[in-house]
C-alpha cells in the first residue's frame, strides 16, 4: 500500500506501521478453515480484496476521492514485477536441485495472477506448476490445498520448505509432507537461515526441498513457498 502511495504521492509521510492494523484480518488467508470456490474467479477474489484495501486507505485517513483512486491502483502495482526482489540463494538453489533429480511445485496463499507473476520474474521454467490459493479456492495450512498440490505424487518422497511455522510447517506436517522452515526463527521448531544451509544440512538427500520465496520490498504479506519431489 505505500507502494501506491510512493507513485502517485510522493513525500505522502505514511509507512507500513499505519496500514498494519487494518491488515490483520478479513483477507482469506486469515480464514484458512473456510474455503472459497466462490470467488475462484480473479475479478471475484479481487472484488474481496478491493474491499478490504479500500477500508486501510481509509482507516489511515484519506479522502473518499483518495481512497478510491489508490484502490483502483492497487492491483497494478502489486503485480509490478519491479515491487518484488528474489532472495539471492533461490535461483541457484532451484537448478542444483533439478540437476539432482528433483521436481518443484510452488504453493502460495496469493493472487490470482501468481503464474504470471513468476514467470515476470524468470523462475517459471524452474517449477511444474503453480498452485496458488486464490485459484484453488484453499489456503494454507488447508490440507486440499497441499492435496491439489502434491496430486499423483508419493508423499514420502515430497518435502515442503517455507518461511511461516502454521501456513507452510503445520500445514504440510498435517497433510502427511515433511516439513522443513527456512527464514524465520522459532524456538521449537529447527529453521534455516538460508536455502544453502538447508541444502548442506541435508546433503541433497530425498529428504530434502527448496522453496523461492519472493520477498517484496514494501508489502507486509510475503506470498510464495514450493514442494519438491524427487
Amino acid at each position: 500500500m505505500v507502494d501506491v502511495l510512493d507513485r502517485s504521492t510522493p513525500g505522502h509521510g505514511f509507512t507500513r506501521d499505519h496500514f498494519r492494523p487494518a491488515l490483520h484480518d478479513g483477507f482469506p488467508w486469515h480464514r484458512s478453515e473456510e474455503p472459497h470456490p466462490q470467488t475462484n474467479d480473479p475479478e471475484l477474489w479481487w472484488e474481496e480484496i478491493y474491499r478490504l484495501i479500500a477500508a486501510a486507505f481509509t482507516s489511515v485517513g484519506l479522502a473518499s476521492a483518495d481512497v478510491v483512486a489508490h484502490t483502483a491502483n492497487f492491483r497494478e502495482v502489486f503485480l509490478d514485477p519491479g515491487a518484488w526482489v528474489i532472495y539471492d540463494d533461490t535461483e541457484e538453489a532451484l537448478a542444483v536441485l533439478s540437476s539432482d533429480g528433483w521436481r518443484h511445485v510452488m504453493v502460495s496463499n496469493h493472487v490470482p495472477e501468481l503464474p504470471q507473476l513468476v514467470t515476470d520474474l524468470g523462475l517459471a521454467d524452474h517449477f511444474e506448476d503453480i498452485v496458488t490459493s486464490a485459484a484453488v479456492g484453499y489456503e494454507k495450512p488447508h490440507p486440499e490445498i497441499f492435496r491439489l498440490a502434491t496430486r499423483g505424487m508419493a508423499l514420502s518422497q515430497v518435502v515442503m520448505v517455507g518461511d511461516n511455522p502454521v501456513a507452510d510447517i503445520a500445514g504440510a506436517q498435517a497433510a502427511g509432507i515433511a516439513g522443513y522452515l527456512v527464514r524465520r526463527p522459532h524456538d521449537e521448531i529447527a529453521h534455516y537461515p538460508t536455502l544453502h544451509q538447508l541444502m548442506q544440512a541435508l546433503d541433497h538427500a530425498p529428504s530434502q526441498v527448496e522453496t523461492p520465496r519472493l520477498k517484496k520490498r514494501r508489502q507486509a504479506h510475503d506470498p510464495n513457498d514450493h514442494f519438491r519431489a524427487n
